[in-house]
C-alpha cells in the first residue's frame, strides 16, 4: 500500500504534501530532524491521507495535488 498524506505544522499553518509505503515512520521523520524541509516547521499533524494500490497511482496523486487545479481540489476539498 502507498499513501498519499497532506500535514499541517503546528508552527506555521504551512502544508507539506508527500507519498510514503510507510506512513506512521514518515511522519515521525517529518517531526524528527531527519526530513530537510520540514525540521524548522515541525510539529507536523496529519490533516489528509488517502490509500493506493500502486505507488505510481500515488506519485500522480501526490504531483496532481501539488500544481494547478489539483491544488484548488486540495484547498476546497480536502483541507
Amino acid at each position: 500500500m502507498f499513501f498519499v498524506y497532506i500535514l499541517k505544522s503546528k508552527i506555521d499553518s504551512s502544508l507539506y504534501i508527500g507519498h510514503t509505503s510507510d506512513l506512521k515512520a514518515r511522519i515521525k521523520a517529518h517531526n524528527s530532524s531527519s526530513s530537510k524541509y520540514s525540521k524548522t516547521k515541525k510539529p507536523f499533524i496529519i490533516i489528509w491521507y488517502c490509500v493506493f494500490n500502486k505507488k505510481t497511482k500515488a506519485i500522480k496523486f501526490e504531483k496532481y495535488l501539488k500544481h494547478g487545479s489539483g491544488h484548488a481540489f486540495m484547498n476546497k476539498r480536502l483541507v
